[in-house]
């Protein structure tokens, strides 16, 4: 209910002066209570842009404070007993030779390369939602697409079917199976051991620490690989909802307080402390590492230079809908009752008929 709190707010004498505006339709709706923070202390403070939302002439209008992150979660101690080390991996064509390996060698060694790929609806939206995040993100990179397209093309569906292949030939689980695996089912044989990398994001860290019992230092995560052109230069995929805008309709003392205020919750030991515990990552500069390594691991891939695939799914159209169908052609793919053709057509013509539904 916080845009309509917020509506309610706003129309106060004593409004507030700073406020979420997470999406291109908060812009669109606070367009004239927006104060352009472009040549502001605390945007100098941000290390990335790709998170902040514009207006219609460039400002920048609201900045992202904290984000999620996903990629693989790899256990670097079944990693080094396989032979290998983190650094190893560096792109689709390493990956897919260590998990290959792995799966050669599963019986001596005693584990998988990958949990199960779980099409039950508990586990598929990390499929169906996240995983298809690589060809749409380069579609729309391409593209320069920055709102939600009537059609896409699936140009970039090949990186789907390498990584997911991968996934399900070097797992657990028979893929033939998967329509039943669950989520919980792939966190567990990832926390017990048997298998070496599970796909999930940086809220799993809380559970497979405190709830299993796993060290935080055989823990890391790395990008989703899948055979993107120079990914060796790609961060993990990140992406929010979370970000800052200011009032320019408050006075001109209440602005400087509030921009004074910003400002110090991002530089400061108290303000960087309380970020790192409170939210997780955040994109400014005197980012202090927090206990989830998976936090330190997205903010040092930024800080590297790596490029972050940002949320393209975040588009999609009809989006439950979507997804369903995406998640019955997986189902029918990997169960060997259909071909890929299958999966493509549920992600390009799904697309542009949910598109249709919602806009006529």
């Amino acid at each position: 209910s916080y845009s309509e709190t917020l509506t309610a707010e706003m129309g106060k004498t004593a409004a507030p002066t700073l406020f979420q505006c997470g999406t291109e339709t908060d812009v669109a709706t606070w367009n004239d209570f927006l104060l352009d923070l472009s040549d502001t202390s605390v945007h100098s403070q941000m290390t990335t842009e790709d998170f902040n939302l514009k207006n219609e002439s460039g400002e920048t209008v609201a900045i992202a404070y904290c984000y999620e992150a996903y990629g693989i979660i790899v256990n670097k101690s079944l990693l080094k007993k396989a032979g290998y080390e983190v650094s190893d991996i560096k792109d689709f064509a390493s990956l897919k030779a260590v998990a290959e390996d792995i799966t050669q060698r599963r019986d001596e060694l005693g584990f998988a390369a990958f949990t199960s790929s779980g099409l039950d609806a508990s586990s598929a939206w990390r499929f169906s939602g996240h995983l298809a995040n690589l060809p749409l993100y380069y579609e729309f990179e391409e593209k320069g697409i920055t709102s939600q397209p009537a059609e896409i093309e699936g140009k970039y569906l090949s990186y789907y079917k390498n990584i997911w292949d991968l996934y399900i030939n070097n797992s657990t689980a028979n893929k033939t199976e998967l329509a039943g695996k669950t989520g919980d089912e792939a966190e567990a044989e990832f926390a017990e051991g048997k298998a070496v990398f599970f796909q999930n994001g940086t809220w799993e860290f809380a559970t497979l620490t405190e709830d299993y019992g796993m060290k935080a230092e055989d823990l890391t995560m790395i990008p989703i690989y899948c055979g993107a052109p120079g990914e060796e230069d790609a961060g993990l995929c990140c992406g929010t909802e979370n970000c800052w805008a200011v009032n320019a309709t408050a006075s001109e003392a209440d602005i400087k307080a509030t921009l004074d205020f910003m400002n110090w919750v991002v530089t400061s030991d108290e303000g960087t402390k309380m970020m790192a515990e409170q939210f997780g990552p955040i994109p400014f500069k005197n980012a202090k590492d927090s206990d989830n390594v998976f936090f330190a691991d997205a903010n040092r891939y930024i800080e590297e230079g790596k490029y972050i695939l940002t949320w393209a799914f975040n588009y999609t159209p009809g989006v439950e809908a979507w997804r369903a169908a995406v998640v019955s052609a997986l189902m029918q793919y990997s169960a060997g009752d259909a071909g890929f053709e299958a999966v493509e057509s549920a992600f390009v013509d799904g697309w542009k008929t949910q598109y249709a539904r919602e806009n006529g």
